[in-house]
């Protein structure tokens, strides 16, 4: 019998437990309770508009060590993180995969893929990948720097994230055949710890924490997207005058 899911404060409905790509449930161990939230979840009150957040990406980026990953037996992908401006105030856009992509069907993440050849670096292949899947011109993209690349657990890949500011107003459109929607964030949200917790999972005997984060009644961000995510709030932080 798969385990309860966590009660959410305000009684909104549970997403269902998300499943490893061999369609077993993964078996969920007790959360701490005395956790701290990570970094990123501290500050939501702190108000910005997207040039404020951009100066503040940009210095924390400019002084931190990269942690780049280079193994032989994973396969290399980039994705971009796009933060856009709605409403006078910056959002985190993800993109909901389809039912039919080979993996993550149905979960959120960055757009992005597999490093091609062609590719002249990770930059370039996050920025052709959010044209392919959403129609987001490279041109429409500030790119400002590289996060800590990441890898995946049920998957074979070290994702590297390029974090790049969307300037002009684009019609995203999804492909339909990767892609069926995108989902754009407010970045105060994200910054709340009210959405977020972690669960101890268990793959192959071995236990590691899973991040999540409850960006809607219907929509949660996990796995692999939620720790860079989370590598990304805390770097918002991090650059906290």
């Amino acid at each position: 019998m798969a385990p309860a899911l966590p009660h959410l404060a305000d009684n909104r409905r549970a997403p269902a437990l998300p499943q490893l790509a061999d369609n077993r449930m993964a078996p969920v161990l007790p959360q701490s309770a005395d956790s701290p939230p990570p970094a990123g979840l501290s500050m939501s009150g702190d108000v910005m508009n997207l040039e404020q957040l951009r100066h503040r990406l940009d210095a924390g980026l400019s002084r931190r060590p990269r942690v780049a990953l280079d193994r032989s037996d994973r396969v290399s992908a980039a994705v971009l993180v796009p933060v856009t401006d709605r409403g006078g105030a910056p959002h985190v856009l993800f993109t909901k995969k389809t039912a039919s992509v080979p993996h993550h069907k149905g979960q959120f993440s960055f757009p992005g893929g597999v490093v091609e050849t062609r590719d002249g670096s990770r930059v370039e292949t996050a920025l052709r990948e959010a044209w392919e899947e959403i129609r987001l011109p490279a041109e429409a993209v500030e790119v400002l720097g590289l996060l800590d690349d990441t890898e995946t657990r049920a998957t074979n890949f070290i994702i590297t994230p390029v974090v790049g500011i969307v300037r002009d107003h684009v019609e995203f459109k999804p492909d339909g055949r990767e892609i069926e929607r995108v989902l754009e964030v407010p970045l105060r949200t994200l910054r709340d710890p009210a959405i977020f917790h972690t669960e101890t999972w268990e793959r192959n005997g071995e236990p590691h924490a899973v991040l999540f984060y409850q960006v809607s009644p219907d929509d949660v961000i996990w796995g692999a997207t939620a720790r860079i995510l989370s590598q990304f709030l805390a770097l918002v932080d991090e650059a906290a005058p």
